[in-house]
């Protein structure tokens, strides 16, 4: 298998994930798809909705909504940060 990958988020060859970093088909598309700085931009991203809407991990209806974010992250039109987000200066 090939240790480089051409990245949707960074339109760019990057280095390979190790491992899927997701499960199922989402997971499969990621792996195939996104380079290891495109998924560090996502746990970035995905900290960023976990703080500002107050998410818990742990709740199903919360895992859903990141999930459905991370599929628009990289292969949809951007996962946008809440209307009023600031972010740190």
């Amino acid at each position: 298998m090939s240790e480089r990958v051409f990245c949707v988020k960074l339109g760019e060859q990057g280095d390979r994930l190790k491992r899927q970093p997701y499960p199922g088909e989402l997971g499969e598309r990621i792996f195939a798809n996104v380079s290891q700085e495109g998924w560090k931009l996502w746990l970035g991203h995905q900290t960023m909705l976990i703080n500002e809407y107050r998410l818990s991990p742990m709740d199903p209806k919360a895992r859903q909504f990141l999930e459905q974010e991370m599929e628009k992250f990289f292969f949809g039109d951007g996962s946008a940060p809440p209307p009023d987000y600031q972010p740190a200066q």
